[in-house]
């Protein structure tokens, strides 16, 4: 009766010692469920694993840049302190870049505290001192001294937060801003 050689392996040579056909010669066996993974079919599913993990981030990505922010007010600066009555000259503009305003001293000396947002657009409006008004660089909107329209496209007034003043201090509450269609005498603090 003659061996069948097992499926995979070299018949064994007749020539050869006793019990050297027992020594391996070549690839393993492969394992019952069929041929090993290939080095290409492993690299395959690599690179797909890391495309699924590309995908899951980009939508990650977008989903975050498209949900609307969040300020948290308890760490938020909501009220800036801007300084006492007397620094602030009547006619005067004082910008407060970390408050994102102006704070305006009106001819009467009353206050104004103008959002320096444009409301076209939202770019930010720089005051000239020289035109004495505020004119926004990107589409040539301008706005007075109490941050009215002078010049569109701008739709509507400057918007304002709300000043206080407190011993002789002005203070500016930056949590909320108001929407305005005009200027109206009202809308001014008084020392």
């Amino acid at each position: 009766m003659t061996r069948r050689p097992k499926r995979g392996r070299k018949p064994p040579d007749p020539s050869a010692p006793a019990g050297a056909d027992r020594a391996r010669t070549g690839p393993p066996d492969p394992p019952e469920g069929g041929p090993p993974p290939s080095r290409r079919a492993f690299l395959w599913k690599a690179w797909l694993g890391l495309a699924g993990l590309a995908v899951i981030e980009l939508i990650w990505v977008v989903v975050d840049s498209l949900r609307p922010r969040r300020r948290d007010v308890a760490t938020a600066d909501v009220v800036v302190v801007a300084g006492p009555v007397d620094h602030f000259a009547p006619a005067s503009v004082t910008a407060f870049p970390a408050g994102r305003f102006y704070l305006v001293r009106t001819e009467e000396g009353g206050f104004l505290a103008v959002s320096r947002a444009c409301t076209h657009l939202g770019c930010t409006v720089p005051w000239s001192s020289e035109e004495y008004r505020f004119v926004c660089p990107c589409h040539g909107s301008a706005f007075d001294l109490h941050g009215d329209v002078v010049n569109p496209p701008a739709p509507r007034a400057l918007d304002l937060f709300e000043v206080r003043i407190e011993n002789h201090i002005v203070k500016v509450n930056t949590a909320n801003v108001r929407r305005r269609r005009a200027f109206d005498p009202q809308q001014v603090t008084w020392a």
